[in-house]
C-alpha cells in the first residue's frame, strides 16, 4: 500500500513555523495562504518574537501553541532547521513541509545534516517533504501551503520546478484543466516522487499525475509505481540528451543515452513522455475525459484544402494512419454536403460552412459514426464565424448564431460516443470553441498539439510493467573474454568451441581438437576487431600457425583464444547488451549487430531483464525486423531462439550488479538457433 501520507494531504491541524508579516518571506506567502483554509483545521502561525502575523496572534514557538500540530511547515534560516522539526516532532508532527533550503543542494556536509535529520523523521515516525522544497497544496483537503493558489481540477502535479507549476496553471486555464494536488518535491531527503506517485494513484480526487523530474532517485521505482498507478502519468523531464557513459568502454554503453533510458522506462510503464510544458498540456488536455480510441484511424474534416493536408501530415507524423474512407461512407458525405466538398479524407467542406455553418456539425456526426473511423480531427476556421460576427457583413451575425449551434450539436454528438474528438482551430478562443472546450472537445490553436492529442488517446501496445531483478548471483571477479564467456555459458547460452593459448605449440594442439575453419582473437583486448585482433575463416592448421605469428609480432597480446569458425551463411548478426544505469539499474539494448551496429543503429531499449516474450516484441519491432523473416530467398531465422538468448543475456546480467556494461556481439542467429561469437563485461571498479 505505500507509506501512510495522510498527515500530509489531510492534517487535523498545521502551524507554519517562520510565519511572517514581511512580504519579502516566504513565510509571509506560505501563512497567507495557509489561513485561507482555517475553517478546515486550527492553522496556527509561529513567530519566534510571538506578536501578531496577518492580524493573528503568533505563538512564539510550537510547545507554546499547547495542543499537538500534526503537520509542521518549517520555513525559517538552516541554522534554526534542526532545532524546528525536533520541536515539531516534540510536539506530536506526524508531518513536515521543509522549506528551508541549505542541504543536500550545498555539498556533502549539507547532505550529511539532511541525511540526520531525515533519520530522526523516521525514526518518530512521521514523513517529511523536502527540505529545499515550495510546499505543497490539496484543493480536495482545502490544505493550501504552497505561494500560490492553484485551480482545482482532477490533475496532480509532483514537480521539482516551482514556475513550472505557475506556468501550467496558465496553459490549463484555456483547456478547463485544473489540479487536485501540487507537490514542490524539493531533495526529496524522506518523502520521494516514488511515495508521492503512489499515494496520489490511490487519490479518488486525482484522475491523472504530471510529473517534471530532473532526479528520478531511484528510477526503476518509479516505473514500477508509475505501472502500477491505474492512472495516466505525464512526465516532463530534463537532462535526456546527454550521453549515460561518456567513458563507455563497449558498443552497448557507447549507444545508450539517457534519452534512451527514460524512454525506455516510460514504455515499460505506460508512462506519457513529453518534451515541453505545452505537449504536457496537451497530452493532459487529450487525457483528461478519459477517452481511448479503439484503432489508430483518423478522420481528418476541415473547410480548406491547405488545412487539411497540413493536418493529415501532421497526424501521420505521429504514428498514426489517416486512410481512404470506404465508399458507403463517402456516399452519406455527399448526401450531407455540396458537390465542391471533398469526402476521401480529408474530408473538405470546400467553402460549405460559410454557406451553412450547419454542414461541420453534420460531418462530425457522420463520421464519429463510421465505423472505419476510430478519431476525428476537425481543423481550420471553425470559431471564426461567431469571433468575426461585426465584420462579416449582412450575414454575420447569422453566421455567427449558426456555428454557434453547429458548436452545440458538435458537443451534443461527442457527449453521445465515447471516440475522440480534437479541434484545431484559428479561432481557438471564439464562442464557438469556448463552447467545444467546455463540453470537453479539447481545442487547440496548433495543428501540431491536435495530432498530439490525438496521439496520446490512441492504442499503445501493452505496456509490459517492469519485470523484478532477481537475486544477486555471486559477483564476477574478472571480467576477461573466456571468463565472461564460461559465464554466459553456465547460464545457459551457447558459444561455438574455444581454447585459450598462450605459444605456438599449444595453439597446435588445440589445432587437433576441433577442425577448421577457425577464429584466431587476441585477448585482453575491449574492441579485439578494431585493434586487428580478430582473424576469422583460417582453413587450417596452417592458416591458424601463420596468422598467430602475425598478430602476436604486430599486438604481442599475452593469450588468444582459438575458436570453431560458425557458419555464417544464413545467419542474422545481432547485439544484446546491458548497461547499468545509476538511477533505472540495469537497461537492455537490442538490435542490429556485428562490426556494423554503431553505423546501423538500428536497436531497442528495455528495463532488464527482459523475458523471452517482451525480447521478441523488441526484436518485432526493429525497422529491419524483415531480415529475421528471410529476405531475397534468405531462410527465415529462429526467432524465439534469439528472444531466449536475450533472456539468458539480460537475466545474467541483472543478476550481477557489479556488472557496468555487458554485450553480446555478434549474437549469431541461424535458421536452427543460435550462437554467441563475441562478449565483453566492464566491472564496476573496486571500492
Amino acid at each position: 500500500m505505500g507509506r501512510d501520507l495522510s498527515a500530509l494531504f489531510d492534517p487535523v491541524s498545521v502551524a507554519v513555523v517562520g510565519a511572517s508579516d514581511d512580504p519579502a518571506k516566504y513565510g509571509h506567502a506560505i501563512a497567507a495562504q495557509a489561513v485561507r483554509a482555517n475553517g478546515r483545521r486550527p492553522v496556527h502561525l509561529v513567530n519566534r518574537r510571538g506578536g501578531t502575523v496577518l492580524g493573528r496572534t503568533a505563538a512564539p514557538s510550537l510547545s507554546a501553541i499547547g495542543e499537538p500540530v500534526d503537520l509542521a511547515v518549517v520555513s525559517v534560516p538552516a541554522a534554526g532547521f534542526e532545532d524546528a522539526v525536533d520541536e515539531a516532532l516534540r510536539c506530536g508532527a506526524r508531518a513536515i513541509v521543509a522549506i528551508t533550503a541549505g542541504f543536500a543542494e550545498t555539498g556533502d556536509a549539507g547532505r550529511a545534516r539532511q541525511d540526520a535529520v531525515a533519520e530522526r523523521v523516521r525514526a518518530a515516525g512521521a514523513v517529511m517533504v523536502g527540505p529545499n522544497c515550495l510546499g505543497l497544496a490539496d484543493n480536495t483537503t482545502d490544505l493550501y501551503l504552497a505561494s500560490d493558489t492553484f485551480t482545482p481540477g482532477g490533475i496532480a502535479l509532483l514537480s521539482q520546478s516551482g514556475n513550472l507549476a505557475l506556468e501550467l496553471q496558465l496553459r490549463f486555464r484555456p483547456h478547463g484543466l485544473g489540479f487536485s494536488r501540487f507537490v514542490s518535491l524539493g531533495n526529496q531527503a524522506d518523502v520521494t516522487l516514488v511515495d508521492l506517485l503512489a499515494d496520489c494513484a490511490r487519490h479518488e480526487g486525482t484522475r491523472a499525475i504530471a510529473v517534471y523530474a530532473e532526479d528520478f532517485g531511484d528510477g526503476r521505482a518509479f516505473a514500477e509505481a508509475a505501472a502500477a498507478a491505474g492512472k495516466p502519468v505525464v512526465l516532463l523531464t530534463a537532462g535526456r540528451g546527454d550521453a549515460s557513459a561518456r567513458s563507455a568502454q563497449s558498443h552497448t554503453g557507447a549507444l545508450t543515452t539517457s534519452a534512451d533510458v527514460v524512454a525506455a522506462a516510460c514504455r515499460d510503464a505506460g508512462v506519457e513522455l513529453v518534451a515541453t510544458p505545452r505537449e504536457l498540456t496537451v497530452v493532459l488536455a487529450a487525457l483528461n475525459g478519459g477517452r481511448r480510441a479503439a484503432g489508430r484511424r483518423v478522420a481528418v474534416l476541415t473547410d480548406g484544402g491547405g488545412h487539411g493536408v497540413v493536418a493529415a501530415d501532421a497526424v501521420e507524423t505521429t504514428g498514426l494512419a489517416v486512410p481512404e474512407l470506404p465508399e458507403p461512407t463517402r456516399q452519406r458525405l455527399r448526401d450531407a454536403l455540396w458537390e465542391q466538398s471533398a469526402v476521401a479524407n480529408p474530408v473538405d467542406l470546400a467553402g460549405m460552412g460559410e454557406q451553412e455553418p450547419g454542414s461541420y456539425a453534420r460531418t462530425v456526426e457522420a463520421l464519429l459514426a463510421a465505423e472505419e473511423v476510430d478519431a476525428v480531427l476537425m481543423t481550420g476556421y471553425f470559431g471564426g464565424y461567431a469571433a468575426a460576427e461585426g465584420g462579416l457583413g449582412g450575414g454575420g451575425r447569422a453566421l455567427a448564431e449558426g456555428e454557434q449551434e453547429a458548436a452545440r450539436l458538435i458537443a451534443a454528438r461527442h457527449r453521445a460516443t465515447a471516440k475522440p474528438l480534437v479541434v484545431q482551430s484559428m479561432y481557438p478562443d471564439s464562442p464557438s470553441c469556448r463552447a467545444l472546450a467546455a463540453a470537453g472537445v479539447p481545442v487547440f490553436g496548433a495543428t501540431e498539439d491536435a495530432a498530439r492529442a490525438l496521439a496520446a488517446t490512441a492504442p499503445k501496445s501493452p505496456h509490459t510493467g517492469v519485470a523484478p531483478l532477481p537475486s544477486p548471483a555471486a559477483p564476477l571477479r574478472e571480467s576477461g573474454y573466456l571468463r565472461t564467456r564460461r559465464a554466459l555459458e553456465a547460464a545457459g547460452l551457447a558459444f561455438p568451441a574455444a581454447r585459450e593459448i598462450h605459444d605456438e605449440a599449444e595453439l597446435l594442439a588445440v589445432a587437433q581438437e576441433f577442425t577448421g575453419p577457425y577464429v584466431l582473437k587476441a585477448l585482453h583486448l575491449l574492441h579485439k576487431s578494431d585493434a586487428g585482433g580478430v582473424a576469422l575463416g583460417l582453413a587450417g592448421p596452417g592458416e591458424l600457425l601463420a596468422a598467430f605469428r602475425e598478430m602476436h609480432a604486430r599486438l604481442g597480446a599475452p593469450a588468444y583464444s582459438v575458436e570453431a569458425m560458425a557458419d555464417l551463411s544464413d545467419g542474422i548478426e545481432l547485439i544484446v547488451g546491458v548497461n547499468r544505469d545509476p538511477r533505472f539499474g540495469p537497461v537492455a539494448m537490442v538490435g542490429l549487430g556485428g562490426v556494423l551496429a554503431e553505423v546501423l543503429h538500428d536497436i531497442a531499449f528495455t528495463l532488464a531483464p527482459v523475458p523471452a516474450d517482451r525480447a521478441l516484441r523488441l526484436l518485432r519491432g526493429l525497422r529491419t525486423a524483415a531480415l529475421l523473416d528471410g529476405a531475397r530467398g534468405r531462410p527465415p531465422v529462429d526467432v524465439d531462439a534469439a528472444a531466449r538468448a536475450i533472456e539468458t543475456i539480460t537475466a545474467f546480467a541483472a543478476a550481477h550488479p557489479e556488472i557496468v556494461e555487458i554485450e553480446v556481439n555478434p549474437l549469431l542467429v541461424r535458421p536452427d538457433g543460435v550462437l554467441a561469437l563475441d562478449s565483453r563485461a566492464v566491472l564496476a571498479p573496486a571500492p
